[in-house]
């Protein structure tokens, strides 16, 4: 039975006001003039494109506060990873001297990639070569877990693609970087257990997904709409893209 006379209880009244305050800062955060390259090994090219041009999303699908909340939680878990791996005597460069994030532009802007740092060395043990991409994600324990038995490249294909575009298009600032191994770490949003796995550079991937990037930003500028991922809107994806009513809309199924 639905109750129409809930009232928002202590706690949900300190969240929503919290919530609102997450959401008025989003709001005020710049638009990206750029596509990012760590969503090319997503899976909608349309979807891209809606990003690239910052296309308003559909009604009520702007982020939730629980999912700006999460956000705010994983640089917190990112921060503590980058303190633990250099009390373990990694050192790992995450910033330049301008304080700004290592990174990247191509196509003059419209497709860059930030990345979470590079080690540079570490203890002689782990028998690494340097320099080394390091990327860091958190993630809920069923996730989690999936990396950990099956490995990122298999579990989060998104992912696995920016890390070979970061190591390409790095390569002049850190020259050897694409002929490491990235080191990828996830942590476990619910228990603190941390995963490490080496992730080899994949060319072809990387020339694939920069290929796809181009071509994203070219028909952007030709006003050509890429198709959809699939021609109905019950796929898993389509159903939760925050584009899914202007994409059905615009083009006839």
């Amino acid at each position: 039975m639905l109750d129409f006379n809930h009232r928002l209880s202590f706690s949900e009244v300190i969240m929503k006001r919290i919530d609102l305050a997450l959401d008025a800062e989003n709001k005020l955060k710049p638009k990206r003039n750029y596509l990012g390259a760590s969503r090319l090994g997503a899976s909608c090219d349309r979807a891209l494109q809606y990003e690239y041009s910052n296309t308003p999303k559909d009604s009520g699908r702007d982020f939730l506060g629980t999912t700006l909340r999460n956000f705010d939680a994983g640089h917190v878990f990112e921060e503590l990873m980058v303190r633990w791996l250099k009390m373990a005597g990694f050192e790992l460069l995450t910033h330049n001297s301008d304080g700004d994030q290592f990174g990247f532009e191509t196509l003059n802007g419209k497709i860059q990639g930030h990345i979470d740092g590079v080690i540079v060395n570490a203890p002689s043990q782990f028998d690494f070569s340097f320099p080394m991409l390091w990327e860091c994600k958190s993630k809920a324990n069923k996730v989690w877990r999936q990396i950990k038995n099956q490995g990122v490249e298999i579990v989060d294909p998104v992912y696995a693609a920016q890390m070979p575009l970061y190591q390409a298009y790095l390569e002049p600032q850190f020259p050897g970087i694409s002929s490491n191994p990235a080191l990828f770490t996830a942590i476990n949003k619910e228990t603190a257990e941390i995963h490490f796995e080496l992730v080899a550079f994949n060319g072809a991937l990387a020339q694939q997904r920069s290929d796809r990037g181009v071509r994203i930003i070219e028909a952007c500028e030709a006003g050509e709409l890429q198709p959809r991922m699939t021609k109905t809107d019950t796929h898993y994806e389509c159903r939760i893209c925050p584009w899914q009513d202007r994409c059905w809309e615009r083009v006839p199924r």
